[in-house]
């Protein structure tokens, strides 16, 4: 599927106007400050629930307002053709947000729901900007992230058993903080919470293996030369020789001193090594970035396997890829039958992203002051 309508209201500076968008490609420009930035922002809270820029709502809100609106509309994408009608519209969604009261209510075809995955399994949104590139510079939070975005759209059940296993672990902290260590309790947190967290690392795991299977793929067909020698390994945050409720139990003085949950899932991470060493530590910035690339193309290579469309939103790419690596995404992307929105300041140069030719059917806008017009 495929967000083709969209509107906000009270969302920083964009314009309450309604505007339609391609499933295939959408090309954003305008100078810094015009708003392109905000529109995919605005988009990712419908995939998201959230910002990808800031942790905040309050600061996502018009100014002097209390309540940000967004709503889309998905077709079919681009198998509109083989359902049906390509005006209709298959779902509709809707996130709106209460900065005062600190309420969100959210609606998915005009019926309320109460938890933002019954929403964001519709649009599989995936954000590559400035910041993305720490999945492979920053700490194993940015990769479990990575992962985990990943699994909750090939596993129906990840979000639930996640949020069960994050308040599971935030009762067993509060019991290892306790200044009179309660034995008989934290052993029912741990039986808990080794349950929960077998089934984690089972569904990351399976994930995990499509993942890589996508990578090495990818790998092979695009020539890297620096990629052999290239290991991705997932780690579950324990040594899984053991089971992990024995572990704890073996661990119980040290958790108890640091005063959390130092063994499972919220210990989890993708490993990237380059012959035996971090690559955050061998791998040029350059390098880094094109890791990055390649690995979100396969994340999107599993989900089109799955027969869902991912939804990329690329901010700014002309400051961070070279003109070989944005043609490259931009080839693949279209590839993989993927919506694609892309902001620049420059008006965008299609002979570029496609020098071969074959450009893809796109819309193209002109954004200025909040308003999106089309050209």
């Amino acid at each position: 599927m495929a967000l083709v309508k969209f509107q906000t209201e009270n969302f920083r500076n964009l314009s309450s106007a309604p505007v339609s968008f391609s499933s295939s490609f959408n090309l954003l420009y305008g100078e810094n400050g015009s708003g392109k930035t905000s529109v995919l922002e605005a988009i990712g809270y419908l995939g998201l629930g959230r910002s990808f820029r800031v942790n905040r709502h309050q600061a996502v809100v018009s100014h002097g307002e209390q309540r940000l609106t967004v709503f889309g509309g998905l077709d079919h994408g681009l198998d509109s053709r083989r359902h049906g009608s390509e005006t209709d519209l298959v779902h509709r969604l809707g996130i709106s947000r209460d900065v005062g009261q600190k309420e969100t209510m959210l609606r998915v075809d005009g019926e309320a729901v109460r938890s933002l995955s019954a929403l964001a399994k519709h649009l599989p949104v995936s954000v590559i900007d400035p910041g993305v590139f720490d999945v492979v510079a920053g700490g194993p939070g940015k990769r479990r992230q990575f992962l985990d975005w990943l699994v909750f759209h090939v596993e129906p059940s990840f979000g639930s058993l996640w949020q069960q296993c994050q308040r599971v672990t935030s009762q067993r902290n509060q019991t290892l903080r306790n200044g009179r260590l309660d034995e008989a309790l934290l052993r029912v947190w741990d039986h808990q919470y080794a349950t929960l967290s077998e089934r984690i690392t089972e569904a990351r795991a399976g994930t995990f293996g499509r993942f890589k299977l996508a990578f090495e793929k990818l790998v092979r067909e695009v020539e890297v030369p620096w990629t052999e020698g290239l290991k991705l390994e997932y780690y579950p945050g324990w040594d899984v020789s053991r089971p992990l409720a024995e572990l704890l139990v073996d661990h119980r003085d040290q958790e108890r001193k640091v005063g959390h949950t130092l063994y499972g899932p919220n210990r989890a991470d993708i490993r990237l090594k380059f012959q035996g060493r971090p690559v955050a530590e061998t791998f040029s910035r350059g390098q880094q970035k094109t890791l990055v690339i390649l690995m979100k193309i396969a994340q999107g290579m599993v989900l089109s396997a799955m027969g869902k469309q991912v939804t990329f939103l690329l901010d700014d790419i002309n400051a961070e890829l070279d003109e070989g690596h944005r043609a490259m995404l931009a080839i693949r992307l279209q590839a993989l039958r993927c919506q694609v929105f892309i902001t620049s300041i420059e008006r965008p140069m299609v002979d570029q992203l496609w020098p071969e030719g074959n450009a893809p059917d796109y819309r193209l806008f002109h954004v200025e002051h909040g308003k999106l017009t089309e050209e």
